[in-house]
């Protein structure tokens, strides 16, 4: 056999792999938008409004307050935390049909490890550097998932019968 045969069946080969490999398609940029607004919604909102007249008793102690807004983050970063890590989406990113996974095996991610994640978006988004690097990626990662090791995936929805 010649050379030029060996190395044809190997890329033969290497492509007959490739097509077998599942297809990762990666969230879009306004749909993981739009997902974290909707959290916010969802989540955050009521968080705040518990914390504020519940808790609190009035606006102006929850803006007098340094502990008051920590706590509301706080709070909103074990819910996130526990929620990606359970079923690897908030109510925000199942509406657009996303999902967070582990970059290499795309299986969900530990509790410390989504939550170290929250922390990390905190970081990214405070700097607006860390929010713009999926602009620049072919993998759509931002700061915080290439600090975490995870990717935000698009998910088929099953189909009913």
């Amino acid at each position: 056999m010649r050379f030029r045969d060996i190395k044809k069946n190997k890329k033969r080969k290497q492509q007959l792999q490739e097509k077998n490999k599942t297809q990762i398609r990666y969230a879009s940029y306004p749909d993981r938008i739009k997902a974290l607004i909707t959290d916010m919604f969802m989540i955050y909102a009521p968080i705040l409004y518990f914390i504020t007249y519940v808790v609190m008793g009035s606006k102006e102690a929850f803006q007098s307050s340094q502990w008051a807004p920590f706590l509301g983050v706080t709070l909103y970063a074990l819910i996130y935390a526990l929620l990606i890590s359970k079923f690897g989406q908030t109510p925000g990113k199942k509406a657009y049909d996303i999902k967070v996974v582990d970059d290499t095996t795309h299986e969900n991610i530990s509790f410390i490890r989504a939550f170290v994640r929250f922390i990390a978006f905190l970081f990214s988004a405070t700097i607006l550097l860390g929010l713009l690097t999926p602009f620049y990626r072919k993998d759509k990662k931002a700061l915080h998932d290439i600090i975490c090791s995870t990717i935000e995936i698009s998910v088929d929805k099953p189909l009913s019968v």
